[in-house]
């Protein structure tokens, strides 16, 4: 009995580690790059959080979306609120999600569920400078950088993970790095050629719409 219930504890112990993942990443420049898309994918049979109904929102707000740039797990649901005292016209030709909501204020009634893996990108029908891109994974470790290009993905557990950037404007995809995860932070750095975010001027009439 009391072997059993030794075995269970360390069975319950091993399940139970998981670490913090700190990435750094940043440009050929060594520059920080902002807005990427951070992912830690399982390999070789590592586990894997069960999925669970996530939300998220992208906002217009100054004729802009925000974020700029939003990272989903695949079976998200989004919302586009609209903040500004014109109306905004959301669309996306993007093949993992089309869809459009036409001229409207406020908060639409259904928000969109992203149930595709892949890159999205999302304007505005009447604001042409207006764009926002949506990274759909089927992970569920992974988070966004900073300004300072770091980002963290907390409580991964422990096992063999393939750790991969992405950015809306990168050049090529980054090659990805194995890593093994045990209790300790793991940290890395990594380089994505890719261009920040330029933001592009407003063109159109304040009032219009």
């Amino acid at each position: 009995m009391k072997r059993a219930l030794l075995f269970a504890a360390l069975a319950l112990s091993g399940t139970a580690r998981a670490a913090t993942v700190e990435v750094l990443v940043q440009t050929p420049a060594g520059t920080p790059l902002a807005d990427a898309a951070v992912l830690v994918e399982p390999v070789a049979g590592a586990p894997v959080r069960p999925r669970t109904r996530a939300h998220a929102a992208i906002e217009q707000r100054g004729r802009e979306f925000i974020p700029w740039m939003t990272v989903v797990q695949t079976g998200t649901s989004v919302d586009f609120p609209n903040s500004d005292t014109i109306r905004h016209h959301v669309y996306s030709f993007s093949e993992p999600k089309r869809f459009e909501i036409k001229l409207y204020a406020g908060k639409p009634g259904q928000p969109v569920m992203f149930d595709k893996p892949g890159q999205v990108d999302i304007g505005c029908n009447i604001h042409d400078w207006m764009e926002a891109h949506v990274l759909v994974v089927d992970t569920p470790y992974f988070a966004r950088t900073g300004a300072d290009g770091r980002a963290s993905i907390t409580n991964v557990p422990a096992g063999r993970y393939r750790v991969r950037p992405w950015h809306p404007l990168q050049k090529a995809a980054a090659a990805p790095q194995d890593i093994e995860i045990d209790e300790a932070p793991a940290r890395m750095t990594l380089t994505l050629d890719a261009r920040a975010r330029q933001p592009k001027p407003h063109t159109e009439d304040p009032d219009r719409y």
